[in-house]
Formats: structure tokens, sequence, C-alpha cells
């Protein structure tokens, strides 16, 4: 049985998706701004770590996420760059694309752009406005905070006792235009040459919070059951949705609300990000290093915990994943002299590890626990493949269930064994020749040819092995 912490109610709740075998998930997105630091590569990777195990435990999963493409800080890089905020989106878009496909990040079913909503952004304001919940002043329209009954029930907070500027995006300017300083902005009226749009309170473009709940309502529904994103969202974001969507709606806007940990640095443990200057972009780091090993650090810790980002970490990131790739390589490396049949004990071994995992993901996906049984299982590999007799069904049965439970943190191992071509098959048969023949230097040429390949050899008592960078 699935559970997960709700931060809605702080509680863990058997999770009971709206439909039986879909799941609709929203998870914000970037502001595509700038690139992105591994800060925010731990929400994508978090997210997508509980959609492939949703998907592994058979779930059909809707996954949305969203990207920010107008905002205060796509105008500013607009004018540092001297471009358009149209093409500053499309740039940052691209490069996120790029680090997290390095990351082996699922891309979402949809990630609907705010510029590419507006007409449903205003209808969904005009909702508000006529149901009492906005009003407009000077262009601007904003949200009576006050008026929804259950503000503040996400984050725990008491409506009485928050202070002015809870929206954060606020000026003195704006406050004094306010109701109430609790209120916050659906639309914001242009100033003069910012990018805008038409609409019934002038030219203006919307506000922070409004895009994320008109673009999961129209693809996911009026309630869904996954609302996810960073602990930093929980106020005033996602505070600010439910009021808004609900209120629009008249409907329980996410069933289920999960929140990932920050990524933090240095030796007081402080949260990385652009605004304090501590950040390492995610597509420097998998210049430097291997993107799995960055990718298996960020997965393998339980979702709501942060992360110390450090050199010590990742490698023992990089560590721990090698303890996998070997159980890979010397599993494939077996099927060359495997019998026919099955080693029943060991199927069964690989079988209760297999429900141990699964036990472990389903309380609040449970990384670390997880992943000890997928160690477990790379160790029972590692024993069963040095037996002089190995059975081809097992073998099958042990790659299988590692790829799967692995693929879950998403790590993807290379086919080794399998996608030989014919000219490589030949260079290793002649290279074996040339090694009975103690044509040493020929064979070391063509461990350098097929090194070029990308072909690592390994030359073992038992013969020789190979497996790809």
């Amino acid at each position: 049985m699935l559970k997960v912490l709700n931060t809605l109610t702080n509680q863990k709740e058997e999770f009971k998706p709206l439909t039986p075998g879909i799941v609709n998930m929203y998870v914000c997105g970037p502001t595509v701004y700038n690139y992105i630091h591994i800060g925010n590569a731990r929400s994508a990777i978090a997210f997508d770590t509980i959609r492939r195990y949703l998907e592994l435990r058979g779930y059909t999963v809707n996954y949305i996420s969203n990207f920010t493409d107008v905002d205060d800080k796509l105008i500013n890089e607009a004018k540092e760059e001297n471009s358009t905020v149209p093409a500053i989106a499309d740039k940052y878009i691209a490069a996120f694309y790029e680090d997290t496909d390095a990351l082996n990040i699922e891309r979402a079913t949809v990630n609907p752009r705010a510029s590419h909503n507006i007409p449903e952004i205003i209808d969904f304001i005009q909702i508000l406005e006529k149901k009492g919940y906005a009003y407009a002043v000077d262009g601007d329209v904003y949200y009576r905070t006050r008026k929804f009954k259950h503000y503040g029930e996400l984050s725990g907070q008491n409506i009485n006792e928050l202070e002015q500027g809870a929206s954060q995006h606020v000026t003195a300017e704006e406050t004094a235009r306010k109701e109430d300083p609790l209120d916050f902005a659906l639309w914001k009226a242009a100033k003069p040459g910012e990018i805008s749009w038409d609409s019934p309170w002038g030219q203006g473009r919307p506000g922070w919070h409004i895009e994320c709940s008109v673009m999961s309502i129209k693809y996911l529904g009026a309630t869904f059951d996954i609302h996810g994103g960073g602990q930093d969202l929980e106020f005033p974001h996602h505070e600010n949705e439910i009021a808004q969507s609900e209120a629009a709606t008249g409907h329980t806007f996410a069933r289920y609300w999960l929140h990932n940990g920050f990524v933090t640095i240095g030796d007081d443990d402080e949260k990385m990000s652009k605004s304090l200057g501590n950040f390492v972009l995610a597509r420097d780091l998998i210049k430097e290093t291997d993107p799995q090993a960055v990718r298996f650090l960020m997965a393998t810790t339980q979702y709501r915990r942060p992360i110390r980002y450090s050199q010590a970490s990742l490698q023992d990131a990089k560590n721990n994943l090698e303890r996998l790739r070997t159980a890979w390589t010397n599993l494939n490396y077996r099927f060359q002299s495997a019998e026919a049949g099955n080693s029943a004990a060991v199927d069964k071994q690989a079988d209760t590890i297999q429900t141990a995992f699964f036990t472990a993901m389903d309380d609040d996906f449970n990384a670390q626990n997880g992943m000890t049984h997928v160690y477990e299982l790379a160790k029972l590999i590692n024993t069963y493949v040095e037996n002089d007799v190995v059975r081809m069904g097992t073998l099958e049965h042990l790659r299988g269930l590692l790829r799967d439970l692995a693929g879950v943190f998403g790590i993807a191992f290379a086919k080794t064994g399998e996608l030989l071509d014919a000219d490589v098959e030949k260079l290793l048969d002649e290279r074996i020749a040339a090694r009975k023949a103690k044509d040493f230097a020929r064979s070391d040429a063509i461990r350098d040819q097929l090194a070029g390949e990308g072909i690592i050899l390994e030359d073992t008592p038992q013969g020789t092995r190979w497996h790809r960078k």
C-alpha cells in the first residue's frame, strides 16, 4: 500500500488516485530566465523519480510541468541581453531540455507556457471577479485573500499573523493600491515597453501564481491527484494557487501535496540559490563529471530530505553507482556461458528483494531504504555469477530486475554484451588469436582501437570481459 506524506494534512495518507490506474500530477517548473542550478534540478529529479516509481507500479502518469516565461526576471534579463522576453524564454527552455535530458529526466507529458495560455488566464480571472474574489485597480487585478476561508492551511499559517508583502513580488506603490496588504496580483498592468497582452483591464500580463492554477486545471481537471514542487513554494505560491483555484471552481484543487527538500552547500548547510550566489549550474557540473552520478546523488535521497552537495557526496555517488555498473557488467558477461533453465533458489531471493524494495518505496517514496535493496540485488548478482554453472532464465530475471529497480532512480545501464556489431566482434576474435600467438603488440593495438569505440576490455582468468565507458 503506497502512502505519501501530504503537506496539506501533515500526515501520511494512503494514496488513491481519482481514476484507478491513472495518476494526474502537476509539478511547478522553472522560471526560464537563466540556466538551472543543481538545486533547481533536484526538484525535477525528485518528481521524475516519483513518476518512474508510479509507472513501475503500473500507473499511467499524466505529468504536467510548466515554464514560467512571463515574469519580471525575464523582462530584466531581456533588457540585459538586449533581446526580447520570448527569445530569452526560448533560449533557456532549450537549455533546460539539454540539461534535464543529460540527467535522464523523462520529459513531461506537457510543458505548458504561461504566454501560450493568456486567453485562459483572462477567462479565469474574470470568473474570480464575478464571484467577488478579485478586483481591478488601475489596470491591475488583485485577489481578495481574506475572502478565502482556508487560506494558510497548506503552510500552517494564521492569516491574521501574516505580514504584508506575502505575495513576494510587491512594491510600496502596489501595496498602496490594494484593499488589503495580503492581497496578491492576478494581472499586472504593463509598464512602457514591457511585453503585454490586451485584456478587459488594459494592456498587461499575468501575475506569478495564476498561471499554475489555469494550466493545471486545463490539462488535469478541477481536481487532480498530486501537486508537487520545492518546499520554498509552499508559501505563498501554492497557498495562492489553492485560494484562487478553489474559489473559481468550487472544488478541491489537488488531493495530495508533495514538497521536495533543498540542496544545501557549505559548512553552514546554506540553501543553494541564485539570489545567494552559492549555486552550481547543472550544465557546468555535468560537463565536469558523469551526469548519471549527479542524478544518482539527487535521486537516492528521500525527496523531502535536504541534500548536502559537496565533492565528497558526489564522489560517494560515483562509487555507489560504479557498484551497480559492475554488477551489470558481471551479469551480462555470464550470458556467454549460461545454460538453459532457472536457479529456483536465486529467483526466489531476487523476488524477496523486489518485494522489500516495493515496501520501502511505498513508504512515501523512501529512496534511501529502497536503494539498500538495490545494493542487495547487486550483491546477489555478483555472488551468483561466480558459480561454475549459471542459468539463462535466472540471468534474464536478475537483469530485468536490476534494470527496473535501478531505473526508478534514473540509472540507465549500457547494454553490454548485446550491441556488439560485426566489426567489433571480429576485432575481439582477432585479439584473442593474437594473444594466443603471443603477438602482444597487435593485442594492445586492438585494445586501443576498441577503447576508441568506447569499449573497455578487462582480461580476467575466466576470459576477456568488456564494458562501455
